[in-house]
């Protein structure tokens, strides 16, 4: 697939009343499925958060958003993390992000939870993600946000949980249901992580850009440099770039490429901006190093 062929990496574009944030992809029967956070504010100055989907076939045509979850502000479902195949259904994992009071970010209730799907467009009720373990109740788990789900690389019937809490929260579950806590490491939010050359490639978002760290075993980790991509060019996204999501097709014949999902704010700094002008784009790779996206300058 020619993506240079994509005028703009940017996929949604937010403006004031309207935000698009942390995007998880998957792709299935040659389409591609985006799903993401939508914030909308009302005039009155309310804001909700919604989990939202699009899809699409060649980047250049996606369909209008679709809102997944409920307008409950004591809930804010949103930051979709990873969207996985689990006993013949689809499992998506996401967070509530309550704001009581207007306050900006998600409060000390902020927990994570799982959808299932037969056809990932009608989802059933949320459960509760006790990533904690069985023992751990609801009310002392603690503020966590931005789960990701994903498969060991050794064992197909041992999958993990990466979340934030701490850094880079971890736990692992042979059913989706009884979570035993692994531990942690450094790292920011937006979780993300593929297997590469043999090695686990975690994917963050430090302060601003896109961090990576590398594995063998989930408990000694190297740091590589943080990715900017075209982010000083970009009015879109000069706030802060952010809530990378790697989708690795390379092996695909089709698309031979692996792509970075990201959102942007700007031109403001995103804590002035948080609920507005966030934009969702992409870039694409070969080596998971070098990025290459539709507006890059060529010589």
């Amino acid at each position: 697939m020619d993506f240079s062929t994509v005028p703009s990496p940017v996929i949604f574009a937010g403006d004031a009343t309207t935000a698009y944030r942390d995007p998880a992809a998957v792709f299935h029967d040659d389409v591609f499925h985006l799903f993401f956070t939508l914030v909308r504010t009302d005039p009155a100055g309310g804001v909700r958060l919604f989990v939202a989907k699009s899809h699409s076939r060649d980047f250049l045509h996606w369909s209008a958003p679709r809102i997944l979850t409920p307008g409950d502000p004591k809930l804010n479902f949103s930051s979709p993390g990873s969207i996985v195949r689990f006993h013949g259904r689809w499992v998506m994992c996401l967070q509530t992000y309550p704001r009581p009071g207007g306050i900006q970010y998600g409060d000390e209730t902020s927990r994570l939870w799982t959808v299932r799907s037969d056809d990932l467009e009608h989802w059933d009720r949320p459960r509760l993600l006790k990533v904690k373990g069985p023992g751990v109740d609801r009310e002392r788990m603690g503020r966590m946000i931005d789960p990701y789900l994903f498969r060991d690389r050794d064992d197909p019937d041992k999958w993990w949980c990466f979340y934030k809490q701490n850094g880079v929260s971890m736990s692992w579950s042979n059913d989706l249901e009884t979570w035993h806590d692994f531990g942690r490491v450094d790292g920011g939010e937006n979780s993300c992580v593929i297997v590469d050359s043999g090695q686990y490639v975690l994917f963050h978002s430090p302060d601003n850009g896109i961090g990576v760290k590398r594995s063998p075993d989930l408990v000694h980790w190297t740091s590589g440099e943080t990715c900017c991509l075209g982010q000083a060019h970009w009015p879109w996204a000069r706030g802060r770039l952010t809530a990378g999501f790697v989708l690795d097709l390379r092996a695909c014949p089709r698309i031979g490429k692996a792509i970075l999902f990201f959102h942007g704010s700007g031109p403001e700094d995103e804590r002035t901006m948080f609920d507005t002008h966030a934009s969702i784009a992409f870039a694409w790779s070969n080596n998971l190093a070098d990025w290459d996206w539709a507006d890059r300058p060529r010589p």
